[in-house]
């Protein structure tokens, strides 16, 4: 998780994140407010057992949405990183990798290999990591809404490259009365071991949604349906975390989790229990979540 040091609303990320909210509070003010909910999440995650290994933004050069390191880098169990390709100009700067590896390399975890799909920028083309994919790691399944953000012939060449199935659609959010794609799958899916949590409503085309609903249920996962409205509150923004010894969690805002219907948090609660933390500021501004704020590592000890 990366620790925001001047945090706010990014205009160039909005023209096609419609769950960003731009607020007349001053900058001072909102980085305050993002620096205290993203520590009080992290004490949280570290009080139930989850290993957060946390690393400070930089002044220079400005990056407001670093609190989102999911979308740039991710971590796999062979050993390798993968560097993606970024819609905004500003959000490309985030990517420390050095940094992170020698933080990663200092906790004990080892790198063999880095799969670097950031050339395709000068192509105008992009896959904003798990923010653009949805991976479901045990049954080697790729999920990708294809969007302004997710490319569809780079997301199966990542498939390629590290062995997964593609299950391609396409997901849409009703904007002022228009179906708009969806900016990132991880806004309206989330797989769990042995669950998902989607916003089913939001795959227009039925040969999609029943192919998605075929791949999830072949693999054994039990659906947990959410609305539309409840994916406009980030309920579809979870992540599946590891605690002490085999205790599993869902992190989820408290937003969303404000959202779910008592049978989805029973649904859920069969499986494992709920974390939710209040990151309003975070929500508001920046058009992310909790998912979104964590890049898990997967990678193998050294």
């Amino acid at each position: 998780m990366v620790e925001p040091v001047d945090f706010r609303f990014n205009a160039e990320t909005a023209v096609n994140n419609y769950f960003q909210n731009e607020t007349d509070e001053s900058s001072e003010s909102i980085q305050q407010k993002a620096l205290n909910e993203f520590q009080a999440m992290v004490s949280k995650l570290r009080e139930h057992g989850v290993n957060v290994i946390t690393i400070k933004d930089t002044l220079e050069p400005h990056t407001p949405d670093s609190i989102f390191p999911n979308n740039w880098i991710s971590f796999h169990e062979n050993a390798t990183i993968a560097l993606y390709p970024m819609f905004a100009q500003n959000r490309r700067d985030e990517r420390r990798e050095d940094d992170v590896l020698d933080l990663l390399g200092e906790k004990g975890f080892d790198t063999e290999e880095v799969m670097d799909y950031t050339s395709a920028e000068e192509d105008e083309i992009y896959l904003e990591g798990t923010g653009s994919i949805i991976l479901d790691r045990e049954n080697g399944i790729a999920y990708a809404a294809i969007s302004p953000r997710t490319d569809e012939e780079l997301f199966l060449e990542f498939c390629e490259d590290f062995e997964y199935t593609p299950v391609i659609f396409e997901a849409n959010q009703t904007v002022d009365g228009e179906r708009m794609q969806i900016y990132h799958t991880n806004v309206m899916m989330c797989v769990a071991d042995e669950y998902a949590v989607i916003c089913l409503d939001t795959i227009d085309d039925k040969s999609e949604k029943k192919n998605v609903v075929a791949s999830l249920k072949e693999s054994g996962k039990e659906i947990i349906s959410i609305t539309e409205e409840q994916m406009n509150q980030f309920a579809g923004n979870m992540l599946q975390v590891g605690g002490m010894g085999s205790s599993k969690y869902l992190v989820m805002s408290q937003t969303a989790y404000n959202s779910l219907t008592p049978e989805q948090v029973e649904q859920i609660e069969k499986f494992n229990k709920i974390i939710s933390v209040d990151i309003n500021t975070i929500e508001t501004l920046g058009g992310g979540s909790a998912r979104c704020m964590m890049a898990e590592v997967f990678l193998p000890k050294a």
